[in-house]
């Protein structure tokens, strides 16, 4: 009988590290197959909460944040790009020049968890972003990465022109701050192993065999 999985993947869709870690947690559970009896949920986490409509000039962002220098990100992106390759997602660095808020985003990946379509939406936004260059707070970006996804897009774009699941995404992130998680991805298993930041495959192969091994 197959070891029950439950992954929740707290992640923003402007995470670098996220789409990496989403790819390679994907790679280590193909390896394992049908050993797993899997469910994965994508969980809320906003970066950069307070973001305006506008966004922000990512180099200017980085120094502001974290204290980076041109060179420093540079060593980084390069870094980013050769993870991105190493589990196959593009990283179009050159066409990604601003920070955005996600919210929406994040409002749009709820109602695709009620469709079944949450991964193929959570991948149809990193690509949206990250290799294409979109603003991932625009609806017509969001709208046409849930067609994408297969999802319907007029039923996305009546989901962004409201507020629906706005309070639940708020308290999904709620909870998430009060277990602790202050930075992502953060990959929960079975509501009780942490697995943090952007793994190669082979980490997280090991960690799911192993709490798979002591279930």
């Amino acid at each position: 009988m197959a070891t029950p999985l439950k992954i929740d993947f707290v992640s923003d869709v402007s995470c670098p590290w996220c789409a990496i870690g989403l790819n390679a947690l994907e790679q280590a559970l193909a390896r394992i197959g049908d050993d797993a009896a899997l469910s994965l949920q994508f969980q809320p986490f906003e970066l950069n909460p307070n973001m305006g409509p506008e966004g922000q000039d990512i180099t200017e962002h980085l120094q502001q944040k974290y204290g980076a220098t041109a060179e420093q990100q540079e060593q980084t992106r390069a870094m980013i790009r050769q993870r991105g390759q190493d589990v196959g997602f593009d990283f179009a660095m050159g066409k990604r020049s601003r920070i955005y808020n996600t919210f929406d985003a994040h409002r749009l990946l709820h109602w695709a968890g009620e469709q079944g379509r949450q991964r193929e939406l959570k991948h149809a936004l990193f690509e949206a972003y990250f290799t294409l260059g979109e603003d991932p707070s625009a609806h017509a970006v969001l709208q046409a990465a849930a067609v994408r996804a297969g999802l319907e897009g007029e039923q996305a774009a009546q989901v962004l022109a409201s507020d629906r699941y706005a309070d639940l995404v708020r308290q999904d992130e709620e909870h998430y701050r009060r277990l602790g998680i202050n930075s992502v991805p953060a990959v929960i298993v079975n509501d009780r192993h942490l697995i943090s930041g952007g793994q190669p495959a082979d980490v997280f192969e090991r960690a799911l065999r192993q709490i798979m091994a002591e279930a």
